[in-house]
């Protein structure tokens, strides 16, 4: 019962599990979130197979460039994508390229803790990450701007490009013997055996997809629940208004709290509003974990990976906007059935 081989492994297995059912709604109902949805599901349960692998039976070179690929790289960012996807005909696009900008800039401060370590990564390195961060920012801002039809297709070209970019990288860097770095009291694996100008790519990827699928459900959460609106934020110029109105949100949610709060007790508050805490939940805690992880501190990693695909998986299953019935994967058997309210996607659709 070694917690680096069944925490791995349950997560695993969930993730496939997850998959095959987003991936069965897909084929039904071919909404482009729902496969952006299946692939990162994919990459959340190939990164902890690996893990389950090399806890279980043994570590490789071959098995840790796969783990570092696809769990540094892979898993928030493709599960950040499908929201994008979700809210694309909102002003979440905004939020999206202020996100890939922050993240751009956060690798400067990944290169300055490189560099305390001894391992300084290169001015170049740095500066490329830092112009393609800002290049994509901008044009998910024009984008959202003056048609937000592009800014989904756009963010996936983006992931895409950079994607390609990391796959080359990881799978040509040297690493020195053995092949892979595991910390030293729990054997859970570290990146610190790629090389500093390697390390400094993830920032862009899991801060713009972690960002993306904790708040993209936290707005959606926003979205369906009874609101007290105490600020209002109309026009102004473009990145001006957008940052008002993002303020507005956040002010009107907290406001919001307690009248949400009201409504559970009373049975009408809409199931999507805690469906959608739950996913938000379910990418904050595996966030922190992993975030934990690059600073050393390296125990809570399995089971935050855990614990935030059950978050999720939860999530998804009470949302109706993602499962409006639940049955037999690729069969016609349905298991359950729910009835959208009426207004549903009117509200994701038409919400400022």
């Amino acid at each position: 019962m070694n917690p680096n081989v069944v925490l791995p492994f349950l997560s695993s297995v969930l993730s496939f599990a997850f998959a095959v059912m987003v991936g069965d709604q897909w084929l039904r109902r071919r909404q482009p979130y729902q496969l952006v949805w299946t692939i990162g599901l994919l990459w959340y349960g190939i990164s902890a197979g690996t893990e389950f692998l090399g806890s279980a039976f043994g570590w490789s070179e071959a098995l840790y460039r796969a783990w570092y690929l696809i769990g540094a790289f892979g898993v928030a960012s493709y599960l950040g994508l499908g929201t994008v996807f979700l809210l694309n005909r909102t002003r979440f696009g905004y939020f999206v390229a202020f996100s890939l900008f922050g993240g751009g800039l956060f690798s400067i401060l990944a290169a300055l803790a490189r560099a305390k370590e001894g391992v300084p990564a290169s001015g170049g390195a740095v500066a490329a990450v830092v112009a393609f961060s800002t290049v994509g920012a901008v044009a998910l801002a024009v984008a959202t701007r003056f048609d937000r039809r592009l800014v989904a297709p756009l963010a996936a070209a983006i992931l895409g490009i950079a994607s390609v970019i990391v796959a080359v990288l990881v799978l040509s860097a040297p690493i020195p013997a053995p092949g892979y770095a595991l910390d030293p009291t729990t054997g859970v694996p570290v990146g610190t055996a790629f090389p500093s100008n390697l390390r400094i790519l993830t920032p862009p990827f899991n801060i713009t997809g972690a960002f993306a699928l904790v708040f993209g459900a936290i707005y959606s959460a926003y979205i369906f629940m009874p609101k007290r609106r105490v600020m209002r934020i109309e026009g102004g110029p473009p990145v001006i208004g957008a940052i008002g109105r993002a303020v507005a949100v956040i002010v009107n949610f907290f406001a919001s709290i307690p009248g949400a709060i009201r409504a559970f007790r009373a049975g009408t508050l809409n199931s999507r509003v805690p469906a959608t805490l739950l996913i938000a939940l379910g990418g904050f805690v595996p966030g922190i974990t992993s975030g934990l992880n690059r600073f050393g501190i390296t125990w809570s990693f399995f089971l935050g990976e855990l614990l935030g695909i059950l978050f999720i998986f939860v999530g998804f299953l009470g949302s109706i906007e993602v499962f409006s019935d639940i049955r037999l994967p690729f069969t016609r058997l349905v298991l359950a059935r729910r009835s959208p309210a009426p207004d549903a996607r009117a509200g994701v659709v038409d919400s400022r």
